[in-house]
């Protein structure tokens, strides 16, 4: 005797499979791995926003919407960053990375889901602070070309520069920070030099494979939100891009797995989540 769907939860468990389903087979962009219940969030978000009654159709929308789908790929995609975020990170990574990066003629660092890109500005700061501005190379990449853009234009809410200062400092700033960009009444400009060694790019963790060999790799707080399976495999990504010896670092949320990345990473600096390839 066939057995049918028998709760409400298991039949949207269904069609939220669906609808990751017809967004792959659409767009391209692959959100089945997932955590389910980060996903289960955003869809909820834009059900509630347009007053939609189920998930079917949303579905519907998906494929006979013209437009629609880019609304699901800008609420599922993870854009909360500051400039300096985790102070500590980056005071670490100054005063411990950094003298080791100084005798490389080239310094490549890859900030992997970099949103709207405050972190990458951050690591063009503190390596020009160092010296090291003209040598070091940044690729500053996401899956989502619309924050891309609004990195790319290195302009920020002028509210949010308070904070972005104190972090800054905490961070180990060397110069007042406000002689990086210049303000009008609402917004923050982010002085051009800054982005001469940055590289903004489209890249999908979760699709795309490795595009260079890289000094160091920064991926901060976004597999918080894929699953185990997903994780492994960007790890393995992380793993193939870097050059012997170089740097990964991560979120305070995460971590190396225990049973396999322990043996091909060493602890560095266990506290700030920052590994070094053996």
């Amino acid at each position: 005797m066939k057995q049918y769907l028998s709760t409400i939860e298991e039949r949207e468990q269904l069609e939220i499979e669906l609808l990751l389903e017809t967004m792959y087979r659409i767009s391209g962009f692959d959100f089945r791995e997932y955590m389910r219940s980060s996903i289960e969030r955003r869809i909820q978000h834009r059900m509630r926003l347009e007053q939609i009654p189920t998930i079917s159709r949303v579905i519907e929308k998906v494929i006979h919407e013209p437009g629609y789908i880019e609304k699901l790929l800008s609420d599922f995609s993870i854009n909360v960053t500051e400039m300096f975020r985790d102070p500590s990170f980056f005071l670490t990574f100054r005063k411990q990375v950094v003298p080791l990066l100084r005798h490389y003629p080239e310094i490549r660092i890859w900030h992997a889901g970099c949103a709207t890109g405050e972190e990458a500005y951050s690591m063009a700061i503190l390596m020009e602070e160092e010296g090291l501005g003209d040598k070091t190379k940044i690729y500053a990449t996401d899956m989502n070309e619309k924050v891309l853009k609004k990195a790319e234009s290195g302009i920020f809410s002028l509210k949010k520069m308070q904070t972005y200062t104190r972090n800054y400092l905490q961070a180990g700033g060397k110069q007042e920070f406000s002689e990086y960009y210049t303000t009008d009444y609402a917004a923050a400009y982010f002085h051009p030099s800054l982005t001469r060694n940055i590289i903004f790019a489209q890249h999908n963790l979760v699709t795309d494979g490795s595009f260079n060999e890289f000094h160091v790799i920064i991926c901060r707080n976004v597999m918080i939100y894929f699953n185990q399976t997903l994780q492994d495999s960007v790890h393995d990504l992380f793993y193939e891009s870097l050059s012997q010896g170089g740097f990964l670092g991560l979120g305070n949320k995460e971590a190396l797995r225990i049973d396999y990345d322990r043996k091909l990473y060493r602890d560095f600096n266990p506290i700030e989540r920052i590994y070094q390839k053996c």
